[in-house]
């Protein structure tokens, strides 16, 4: 089996770790990891990495996230979604034109709060870890996007919405804060993500789709190149000398090429295969590699 990306449409009431366990069995791989962590509720694009190409979940770009959600008016849970302990239970009067003009506020830069039920580090512990104990923790708001969040459906109590947002969104926290700008609360009832690290369900098999690849021996079939994932990094071309170099973990004088601009870029030869990841060093002059993806 090739290294590289499978993208699986996470079913819900799976982990994402259920969804790699899965995997792994499937495919007889040991070296399997996965981008972006979903909670077992939401479905949709989950990029699984296999063998080299798990060395690119901890470098991966920054990119724009989308989500297709659902939410309840007038109910609110300590978790912000139907999964919790309801908390209250409000009357919900709220008029049609007050429900979309409270969704579209939304839009543009917010501080968002994050939730309690989150994997976010507060003094080394998971916030759900103390959430589950009982507890809670003063957090502090963080800046997030909402570039465009577009009604699919409405309803008298709730609504669906497509919401591209910035990485480290929350979406039920969208959704509760919908509710309390209403007055009445809100909690996110359904979640799917239809676009992660760049790509989208067009890219996605469901389990039941690899194990019958797998079974026909076709499962390579559904692997995407790792350098896919880099595509929004600005390229650096080397010529056969200097990619030897590159592959030894030589150094690079910055003198040697003309760079593009980008904090991170994407190596390739001139032969058309692609090196790894590296991160022009203003202060040395050199060249750093962050990841290899090529052996010598």
């Amino acid at each position: 089996m090739r290294d590289g990306i499978i993208c699986i449409d996470k079913p819900a009431e799976h982990t994402s770790f259920d969804v790699i366990a899965r995997v792994r069995g499937i495919l007889h791989m040991k070296k399997v990891g996965h981008a972006g962590t979903l909670d077992p509720m939401t479905t949709g694009v989950l990029p699984v990495f296999l063998g080299r190409a798990t060395k690119a979940c901890d470098i991966l770009p920054v990119q724009d996230k989308r989500y297709r959600a659902r939410f309840q008016l007038g109910v609110t849970t300590d978790t912000q979604d139907c999964t919790g302990t309801v908390l209250e239970r409000r009357e919900v009067r709220v008029s049609r034109e007050e429900l979309i003009a409270a969704i579209r506020s939304f839009e543009g830069e917010q501080m968002q709060l994050p939730p309690m039920y989150s994997a976010i580090q507060v003094g080394g512990r998971r916030l759900y870890d103390i959430a589950r104990e009982g507890g809670t923790v003063e957090r502090t708001p963080r800046p997030v996007t909402f570039y465009s969040i577009e009604i699919l459906d409405l309803g008298e109590d709730w609504a669906e919405i497509d919401v591209h947002c910035s990485k480290g969104s929350y979406i039920r926290t969208l959704c509760h804060d919908i509710g309390e700008k209403l007055g009445c609360g809100a909690m996110l009832t359904q979640l799917r993500r239809t676009m992660a690290a760049g790509f989208t369900e067009a890219d996605c098999l469901t389990l039941e789709q690899l194990t019958a690849l797998a079974a026909e021996g076709r499962a390579e079939e559904a692997v995407i190149p790792v350098e896919r994932i880099f595509d929004c990094l600005p390229r650096l071309t080397l010529t056969p000398k200097l990619t030897r170099l590159f592959l030894n973990g030589a150094p690079l004088s910055l003198t040697q090429f003309t760079l593009p601009e980008g904090e991170e870029l994407a190596v390739w030869s001139e032969a058309g295969e692609f090196l790894g990841i590296a991160a022009p060093d203003q202060e040395t002059g050199r060249l750093v590699t962050r990841k290899l993806f090529k052996l010598l």
